[in-house]
């Protein structure tokens, strides 16, 4: 039987970014047809064209190239080339039933992990071999769990069609919007999200989330005239200078009544020298909202801003969405479920519908949306771990003992929505 525990670890041992997933994706395929699922990946399951912050071309090899020298499976791998990381099982029950999904996300963070005695992978051995790249989030934990799910479901004797989604790109909202305009969820009825941590007690089950925000992410070039910052600097337009206006202007942006607002330029970057008046300048900006609608008038009025910066300082500009998300709002129906099969599994002791902790944004809502906007149902899950440091930290970790129990959790759902 698949141990949850060290599966876990070996991916924590393999870090990798966005759409780079190479060596972690690859893994899964091989598990999944070990386990005779029909198993569809790569291009197959996730619409090229629509990806969102997509690494540079030399990025992606070098991560492809790093997946094979760790012994990443060169068959799957090419199927992945250009970043094309997604991977879905699926998997036909003995009867005729619902299609029923599990979604897990794969990817790391750009974190240098801690080498601190004190912490556990480090301590363990089971600390990043990827240099710069950590599983700072639990999305280790959420593969395997997506993996030791495939194996009990595997003997095939449940009622309907298992579809487990492991998903790239999470982080910065970026991987699901694409597999789901590749239609991977249009035949799905019921879907089931899940996050572990949040630095909730163990044991405690939280059957919706619905705090999530919405959230885009724009990418801004802007392009001015070089000059000579002392002897002609008249002569020259100042593409620094045009992003500065923006994002002071961008922070200034009033809050809205009516909701939750978020505005941050997280990335400001231009020039070469002191003496040239700077000809490049690029930024990247972040909005989020607790409605979708104020979100998306945040980003038109982050658009005004640009261009009116720009204007002032005769530069020209580019814009491009690298990231996104939107909100949840998960089926009752399913959150009753998620709390009565989680009361049945002994170390489960604390039971919530809702959550009641910010976790930002998640892209897992494109599924869970376009799911229910075909007439299906969906939820998003807390699973809690208390944690040793906060999500994206170089000395994260979970409660491993919180794995068996989220498997146990979700095959418990698993069976009781295919029977």
């Amino acid at each position: 039987m698949m141990e949850v525990i060290s599966l876990r670890r070996e991916f924590h041992k393999h870090p990798e970014l966005g759409f780079t997933e190479f060596w972690t994706a690859s893994k899964v395929v091989e598990i999944l047809e070990s386990l005779n699922y029909k198993v569809l990946y790569g291009r197959d399951v996730i619409d090229e064209q629509s990806r969102r912050g997509v690494p540079t071309q030399n990025i992606l090899d070098e991560a492809f190239s790093r997946a094979s020298q760790h012994g990443a499976n060169q068959t799957i791998l090419e199927r992945m080339t250009g970043g094309n990381t997604a991977v879905v099982g699926v998997l036909e029950g003995k009867r005729k039933g619902p299609t029923v999904a599990f979604r897990f996300d794969m990817d790391a963070l750009p974190i240098q992990e801690s080498t601190n005695a004190e912490h556990f992978p480090f301590s363990l051995g089971f600390n990043s071999k990827f240099n710069g790249n950590m599983h700072a989030c639990a999305h280790d934990g959420h593969t395997a769990m997506g993996l030791a799910l495939a194996e009990r479901l595997a003997n095939r004797d449940f009622c309907g069609t298992l579809k487990l989604i492991f998903q790239p790109a999470e982080e910065g909202g970026r991987g699901a919007y694409a597999m789901t305009q590749k239609g991977v969820v249009d035949d799905v009825d019921f879907i089931f999200c899940s996050h572990l941590g949040l630095d909730l007690p163990l044991g405690e089950v939280h059957g919706g989330n619905s705090t999530f925000l919405a959230s885009s992410k724009l990418e801004v070039e802007f392009h001015g005239v070089p000059s000579h910052a002392g002897g002609t600097p008249e002569k020259g337009c100042n593409a620094l200078l045009g992003a500065a206006t923006a994002l002071l202007n961008i922070h200034a942006l009033p809050r809205f009544s009516g909701g939750i607002t978020r505005v941050n330029v997280g990335i400001l970057k231009g020039g070469t020298a002191a003496n040239i008046i700077p000809q490049q300048a690029s930024m990247v900006v972040e909005v989020r909202s607790d409605k979708a609608d104020i979100c998306d008038e945040l980003l038109n009025r982050v658009y005004k801003i640009i261009k009116h910066s720009a204007e002032m300082h005769g530069l020209t500009y580019e814009t491009k969405i690298i990231g996104g998300s939107t909100t949840i709002q998960p089926d009752p129906e399913l959150v009753s479920i998620v709390l009565q099969e989680a009361k049945k599994i002994n170390g489960f002791t604390t039971f919530k519908e809702d959550s009641d902790v910010s976790v930002g944004s998640e892209d897992a809502s494109f599924f869970i949306n376009r799911v229910q906007e075909l007439g299906g149902k969906g939820t998003y899950m807390n699973i809690g771990s208390p944690l040793p440091a906060p999500h994206h930290h170089h000395e994260f970790d979970i409660d491993e003992n919180v794995l068996p129990l989220a498997v146990n959790l979700l095959e418990n759902i698993a069976r009781r929505m295919l029977s």
